[in-house]
């Protein structure tokens, strides 16, 4: 009885990826006993993108599960294309699961005659048939006043810090590089038992900015510094340098929800004092030849918010 009803469940959605996260989609689909839907993402040779659904969605609820990731236009395009040929082949629903949701820091105009283009990137998800988003850790909350679709932003903190006491020392203390993101510090430090200092920072020019405070003890203490994201690594390292100037102990561990890690990452978090570099998979990263990073799956959250959804059951509620 219980395997029929699961395979019932089953008929009526079906898991898609684009180029970007099909890994991550697949260990969904696994979780959920499903397999992963028959579609194809190929290239014309002028780069134009090319989508055929290559098994029937009619009546069928659609989860795209695509991180937003560089090339980020290239991935924003064939999630669109995907969801465009899904509402014409007549799916009951379409819901885009973004892992990493690129275009996020773009929230608001930086200065006259600039775009917003976490607001344009919406308007063109509802345009192309996408009925609800699930994201976690989105750079800017903002971000969701801009769908006038179901927003749910859900939050890998809780599989991090799992993963993080395993390599916690005692003594530890919970570092926010910067105000932002004190919140996301504090729920570390509820789950993990840790204090929480917090970095504050002041802008030098347009593209420097330097620690000109902390706020919390972290003299001769372990820490643990977290974040969203990670990208080009300059903030962890500022933050190291600033934390190594007041006292604290030499071995850092740094996590982050989204390891975008752009070309210079690597040199800025190539720091002697990082031992430990904690991010999710949603943004494919290669550990192999980087023996400091840990990849913590996203595969039982999506999975998790997939049951719920077909359930009808809240998304927040234990």
């Amino acid at each position: 009885m219980v395997a029929a009803r699961r395979k019932e469940m089953r008929a009526k959605f079906v898991i898609v990826s684009g180029s970007a996260s099909q890994k991550l989609a697949m260990a969904t689909a696994q979780r959920l006993g499903a397999e992963i839907g028959q579609c194809s993402v190929t290239r014309f040779p002028d780069t134009e993108v090319n989508v055929q659904l290559n098994e029937p969605v009619r009546e069928r609820r659609v989860f795209i599960v695509q991180s937003s990731c560089p090339p980020v236009d290239q991935h924003i395009m064939e999630v669109l294309a995907i969801a465009d040929a899904c509402r014409r082949a007549a799916a009951s629903s379409i819901t885009w699961i973004a892992p990493y949701f690129g275009y996020a820091r773009s929230d608001k105009r930086r200065g006259g005659r600039t775009p917003i283009m976490g607001r344009l990137v919406a308007d063109f998800a509802e345009r192309a048939g996408i009925d609800h988003l699930i994201a976690l850790d989105l750079h800017s909350q903002q971000v969701e006043g801009f769908f006038h679709i179901p927003v749910e932003n859900l939050s890998a903190v809780p599989a991090i810090a799992d993963a993080l006491k395993s390599h916690l020392e005692p003594e530890s203390v919970i570092v926010s590089p910067d105000t932002g993101r004190v919140k996301m510090a504090s729920a570390y430090a509820s789950r993990m038992g840790c204090p929480v200092a917090v970095l504050h920072k002041e802008r030098l020019n347009g593209r420097k900015t330097a620690v000109s405070r902390i706020v919390g003890e972290v003299r001769a203490r372990p820490c643990v510094i977290i974040d969203d994201m990670i990208s080009t690594g300059g903030t962890i390292n500022n933050a190291v340098e600033a934390l190594i100037r007041v006292g604290a102990a030499g071995n850092f561990i740094v996590a982050a929800s989204h390891g975008v890690f752009t070309p210079e990452a690597r040199k800025n978090l190539n720091h002697p004092a990082i031992r430990k570099i904690i991010v999710t998979d949603s943004i494919p990263v290669s550990s192999d030849d980087w023996p400091q990073v840990k990849i913590v799956s996203l595969a039982p959250i999506l999975a998790g918010a997939i049951r719920r959804s077909i359930g009808g059951e809240s998304m927040t509620d234990p």
